[in-house]
Order: C-alpha cells, then structure tokens, then sequence
C-alpha cells in the first residue's frame, strides 16, 4: 500500500509495514519538522527491547524515583503523621519501608531528602486485601486540587535548602494543575498531563520554561483506564491507540518530565529502568481466587475460539498447564469496526502534531516512535477478569455489560468507596442510575458518578458479544476466569 499523505505533514501507513515508516520518516526532509506517523489499523510490528536484569528492575521499582520532585520528608512527617504501610511489600529498603507503597524517598542533589510519588500509585492496587504490582488502581480519585494540598504543606518546610525543593515542586504541580484533575472518581489524567508537561520543556535539552513553548493541550481532560501491567511483555505498543512503539522504556518514563531538567538526568533514569521494564515483562496476572466450573468454561473456551480469537489471541486448550503459551496478534482496530469511544483516538491525531514531534525530537523519543493510529488496539486477556472497568475509558462496569450491551447503563457509580467484587458478571458491583450526577447536590457525590453522555465517556461499540445467546455467554464468562 502506497504512503498517503493527510493533513499538514502527516503521513498515513500500514501499521504492519515497518519499512513504510522507516521510509516515510525519511521523506520528512534533512533539517525539517520530522513527518508524524500515523498507522492505518492492522497488526502492530514487533521490536526488540533492551536487555535488563528482572530483579534488579525490581528493586529499583521499589526504591528508586522517576519523579525526582518533591515534599520535603520532614514537611511530610509535620503534615500527614507519617502514617504507617497498609500493605506489605516485600523489597522496600530504608526509609522506603516505612512509606505507603505509591511513595519514594529520594535524596535530591542539594541534599534534601524528598518524599515523591511513584509509578505504583497508578499501577498496584489491592485485590482480596492483597496489593497486586501491576493491577491497575481504578479508585484513584484525581477530582481534587493538588495545588491546595502543596501550599498547605509547605507552611512546614524549613531552611533556604527545603523551601527550594519545595518550591520546584510546588512550581511544576501548579503548571500542570488544570490537567492533573477530573471530576469522576477512576478516570485517569496521566495522558493529560504528559501533553502538559512536553508543552513547557524543550524537547533538545529538556530545560523547564515557565511559560509554554507550545500549545497547552485542551482544557477537557478524557478519563483513561490503567491497563495492568502484566501484559506489557505482549505488547508492541505501549497504549491503547497503538501509540508507544519501538524501545517501550523512553515512553515508559515520561512522567519523570515532571522533574528532570537535563538529558543527563533522563538517561540516567532511562539506564535502570530497562531493568524495570524487565521486570515487568516477568509479571503474571493474579489466579481468579473462587470456584470455576470446569465444563462451563470448556463450552466457554470455544465460544471465545469462535467469536473472540482473531482481536484478542489463542491462550491455549483450558485444564492444560500450556493454556499460558499465547499468540497475540497486537491488532489495532479501527475505530469503525470496534465502535468504542473516538474522543482518545481523535485527540492523539488531530491537532497533537507538535506533541508528536517534541516526542520524536526528545531524549525520550530517540529508541521509540509516536505512530497513533485512528483505532484502539485490542488488548490480551490474561488476568481480565480482575481488571474491571472496561474499555480505554473505563465506561463499562463489568465483563456481562461489555458482552450485553442493553445490560451497559448509562449512568452508574461504584457500590461503595471500597471494591466489592461480583463474581457473577466479573466486575466491581455497582449501582445503574436513572439520572446524571445533578440528581446529587454535593460534589462529594456527584464525582462517584460515572455519566456516559459525556465526551470521551461513552460506553458505546465492542458490541460483538450481542450475537451470542445468554448460554454462550455465560459460558464465555467462565472460561475468561481461567486467563
């Protein structure tokens, strides 16, 4: 298929053709913008990824920080109590150990010892009253200001030395602010604010400006669901347009722009955590923990070789202990054929061009490829059925909803602030609501309103599971418990 060109230098390619993009990058010019790829629906070419040490990349991802900002430890002590770990986490060290798992302590260059987040605080959530590394926290609640919290704990920051790492902190969390927020508890920001955060540095040196070197994304902030981890050893591409190719580590560390002032910086951080991306190329979702009917989910197992194979792969004969050994086919879907909600997929093409570019120009680019495609890539299954809600936007509360789209409703919110898993449509228990979050007077409730109509919310498409009878998926619910 020939190279196409659509839109002010953008170049549309097959996905699978890896020499069309090598070519098309090429055809972007000797010392102009380089052209912005983007891939026509169809398998994901594979790439080699660096070599790491998977223990190593462990530790590291226990006690190192790729955001290299932050709270002054002692402010930090003043303002929460230091309150103790409420899970165990086998391999934290020092004053790690003595941290909530989604914070890092980390010695900054003037001294100061910092307390910052870390990749954890999206990517391990607790499941059975256990924290499971790599399962997507669906519970985050991001519709407060974090701006508030930051001055107010900067009352506590004492010495010339702190209030300067404080105030670097305070500076950057203040620039992304606006994208750093939504209003519905589980709805993601992160691609928001890396958008934000490309936008005030410079993509050569990675210096910080304080006024924008480009255009802000847009003020709407979609809601993203955190795909688990455990299947990132699969995936050619890092994110749910197919975006992220190449080497995955410099898409992988793009939060560390919230902090990193230099390329030195970056490459240092980029050098340990290919042992990180190592690691979690190691990790196993968690086993489905109650009874499984066996027969059911045989019955369901050809159902899903039927009906479902072809997006999401083969994962082998059930009741074989090779049912592991999968083919993934890392198909990107386009937008027309699976229906789901256009509003991410649309953002990452139209307008995103200079984002696009500053990735490709930058340190974090210089392994990897942008390359968004109009469509959503079709995700493996293992582990599915603990990582309701689903679809990109997390707009579908559980696996019957997403296979009976009259089941799907329109407005519905969590059963309560704590997960309360519903083993009989794989999913967290909810409650379907008549109306939209004005029914409730009270922000503190209307944020636990998850409304579909809205913009980049939708639950619509992925409707194939309508074709099949109420046995077929019944069945089919079984056997997903067995991934």
């Amino acid at each position: 298929m020939p190279i196409s060109t659509s839109g002010r230098g953008r170049r549309i390619v097959p996905a699978s053709a890896a020499l069309a993009i090598g070519l098309a990058l090429l055809l972007g010019g000797c010392g102009e913008e380089p052209a912005v790829i983007i891939a026509e629906p169809g398998e994901i070419p594979p790439a080699k990824q660096r070599v790491g040490d998977p223990q190593v990349g462990r530790q590291a991802l226990l006690n190192r920080a790729v955001v290299t900002c932050g709270l002054p430890y002692s402010a930090y002590v003043a303002t929460t109590g230091a309150p103790a770990p409420e899970y165990d986490l086998p391999g934290r060290e020092g004053r790690n150990a003595e941290l909530p798992y989604q914070l890092t302590v980390f010695t900054a260059d003037s001294g100061v010892e910092l307390v910052t987040s870390n990749c954890l605080g999206c990517h391990a959530a607790p499941l059975n009253g256990e924290l499971v590394i790599g399962l997507g926290n669906e519970f985050l609640d991001f519709t407060r200001d974090p701006v508030m919290a930051v001055e107010g704990a900067g009352a506590f920051v004492e010495g010339d030395a702190e209030a300067a790492e404080w105030q670097k902190w305070a500076d950057r969390l203040a620039a992304i602010a606006p994208w750093a927020m939504t209003d519905t508890v589980g709805a993601n920001p992160a691609q928001a604010i890396t958008l934000a955060l490309m936008a005030h540095r410079d993509p050569k040196t990675l210096a910080w400006s304080d006024m924008p070197l480009m255009d802000l994304p847009p003020a709407e902030v979609l809601p993203v669901s955190v795909p688990p981890w455990w299947n990132l050893g699969k995936k050619h591409a890092v994110f749910y347009n197919g975006q992220g190719r190449g080497d995955h580590v410099g898409t992988m560390i793009l939060a560390s722009t919230t902090c990193t002032d230099s390329v030195a910086e970056a490459r240092e951080i980029d050098r340990w955590f290919t042992d990180v991306a190592a690691y979690l190329a190691t990790l196993t979702p968690p086993a489905y923990p109650w009874p499984i009917d066996q027969a059911l989910a045989a019955d369901g197992e050809q159902v899903f070789n039927r009906e479902c194979k072809e997006c999401h792969g083969r994962y082998g004969r059930y009741g074989r202990d090779t049912r592991r050994e999968t083919r993934y086919p890392n198909q990107l879907v386009a937008l027309d054929e699976v229906g789901t909600d256009p509003a991410m997929a649309e953002l990452a093409v139209d307008g995103a061009e200079d984002y696009i570019r500053w990735f490709e120009r930058s340190f974090y680019g210089r392994r990897g490829d942008a390359v968004p495609g109009l469509g959503y890539v079709a995700p493996p299954l293992e582990g599915v059925w603990a990582t309701a809600p689903y679809l990109h936007n997390g707009s579908v509360p559980s696996i019957a909803a997403l296979l009976d789209s009259s089941a799907r409703p329109t407005y519905w919110r969590h059963d309560g602030a704590e997960p309360d898993y519903d083993q009989a449509a794989l999913g967290w228990r909810h409650r379907a609501l008549t109306e939209g979050r004005e029914q409730f007077a009270s922000l503190e409730a209307q944020k636990w309103v998850y409304d579909t109509t809205r913009r980049g919310y939708g639950n619509q498409g992925h409707d194939f599971g309508d074709e099949l009878t109420d046995a077929e998926r019944t069945a089919l619910l079984e056997y997903l418990k067995t991934l």
